[in-house]
């Protein structure tokens, strides 16, 4: 549900869009599958609420009912790629996650930062798989990938302060740097050096790196990532072979992105 003020709301704001949107958001990749109950206990809602608001997204075609069980169907994916696909940044980063992907020979994949997590919005992947399932809208917390730290990295320092303070009260440092302060010392490392790695704290065994992507003014909007098993890859491998020609990519996407236009216009 929305943290904002409903005293602050404007007098176009829909509660009912609103509550829908919760009910949505209240599925992820750890909770495909909740009774009525577990919705309305994520949301926020009361049960009366939430029963009207599934049976209106069954009867749109968004959501299907197994038992007492309520799950997402794939039409939610069109609200998606609706936006992916008018995205001028996808469409540019696309053939170099590609040449990426060919020339080290792992996946590469771009993400933003959407509230405390990581959203992919593309991947190029490669024959060397490994068991984390990644697919464009796959979600991380920030501050467990590299790509999560390098977006970080680029936020105001109200900002990443808001999130550690977020993580502490969830006490989901778990695999992660040992403390908020090692995290918040490696975010501004990040920031002062322009790439980040993680070391097996998002998957055992897996490694990974990745470098910001910025638009005309500088900021860091986007970030491109290159994940590989740990037996193939050491940390140094990482900086030393891979975060150049990451880099190369990042600099031509921000390029392309200041001269894009679309065709037609």
């Amino acid at each position: 549900m929305s943290t904002e003020d409903p005293q602050a709301r404007q007098p176009h704001f829909i509660r009912s869009l609103e509550r829908g949107l919760a009910v949505i958001s209240a599925f992820d990749e750890a909770h495909p599958r909740q009774s009525l109950s577990e919705v309305a206990g994520v949301t926020g809602l009361d049960r009366a609420t939430v029963r009207r608001v599934l049976l209106t997204l069954r009867d749109l075609g968004y959501v299907k009912f197994e038992g007492r069980e309520f799950l997402l169907t794939p039409r939610v994916l069109q609200l998606g790629y609706a936006y992916l696909s008018g995205m001028s940044l996808v469409e540019i980063a696309r053939p170099h996650l590609q040449e990426i992907a060919h020339e080290l020979g792992e996946t590469a994949s771009l993400t933003v930062l959407d509230g405390d997590d990581i959203v992919y919005l593309d991947l190029a992947t490669s024959t060397r798989l490994s068991s984390v399932q990644i697919n464009v809208g796959t979600r991380f917390r920030a501050h467990a990938t590299s790509m999560g730290r390098v977006l970080l990295s680029g936020r105001s320092a109200a900002e990443i302060e808001g999130y550690l303070e977020r993580l502490k009260g969830s006490r989901r440092v778990e695999r992660t740097v040992r403390s908020l302060d090692e995290l918040r010392a490696e975010i501004e490392a990040t920031a002062e050096r322009g790439w980040a790695t993680v070391d097996k704290e998002l998957e055992e065994g897996l490694r990974g790196v990745a470098v910001p992507v910025r638009d005309r003014r500088g900021e860091v909007i986007a970030a491109i990532n290159v994940s590989a098993h740990a037996a193939r890859s050491s940390i140094s491998d990482l900086a030393e072979l891979y975060v150049p020609p990451i880099r190369r990519a990042a600099a031509s996407i921000e390029a392309e992105l200041l001269g894009y236009r679309r065709p037609g216009t």
